[in-house]
C-alpha cells in the first residue's frame, strides 16, 4: 500500500512549508491534486489520512482532492481525447502510440495557514512541487 508512503511525503513537505515559515502557522486546509492515471487509490488516501497525519502538522487540516482526469494526443494524428488507462487507443485512428498530457499529476496544490500568533489571519500558502513522480 504505497499510500502511506505518499501520505508521509506530504506530511515531510508540508513539515517543511510550516518550518519555512518560522513554525509560526498552523495548517487549516490542503488541497491534493491526483491524476486518474497515477496509480493512486484516493479511497486509499482518504481511509489512511487521518490515522496517518495523526500528531502532525496537517492533524486538524481539512484535506480536499482534485481529481485530474487523463488527457492524451495521439503522435499519428494529433488528436486530443480523455484517456482512463495507459493503454487507451485513439478514438479517431486507433493508434496507440500516444503521448500523455495530464492524468500523472500528484501535487500538493495549496496549503491555508493560520497565523498562531494571529487567529484570524488566514493565508494560502504556494503552491508546493509534487510529492511523486512516475
Amino acid at each position: 500500500m504505497h499510500e502511506l508512503s505518499i501520505i508521509h511525503s506530504i506530511i515531510e513537505t508540508a513539515s517543511s512549508e510550516l518550518a519555512r515559515r518560522g513554525n509560526r502557522h498552523q495548517i487549516e486546509e490542503i488541497t491534493l491534486k491526483i491524476g486518474e492515471l497515477a496509480g493512486i487509490e484516493t479511497d486509499s488516501i482518504i481511509f489512511l489520512w487521518s490515522a496517518a497525519v495523526e500528531r502532525t502538522p496537517l492533524e486538524n487540516a481539512v484535506l480536499n482532492i482534485e481529481h485530474i482526469p487523463g488527457k492524451a494526443r495521439c503522435t499519428e494524428c494529433q488528436q486530443e481525447f480523455q484517456i482512463a488507462q495507459f493503454y487507451d487507443p485513439c478514438p479517431k485512428c486507433q493508434s496507440h502510440f500516444i503521448e500523455i498530457l495530464a492524468g500523472e499529476e500528484l501535487q500538493i496544490a495549496s496549503l491555508i495557514l493560520e497565523d498562531t500568533a494571529n487567529p484570524e489571519s488566514k493565508m494560502p500558502g504556494p503552491a508546493l512541487a509534487s510529492t511523486h513522480s512516475r
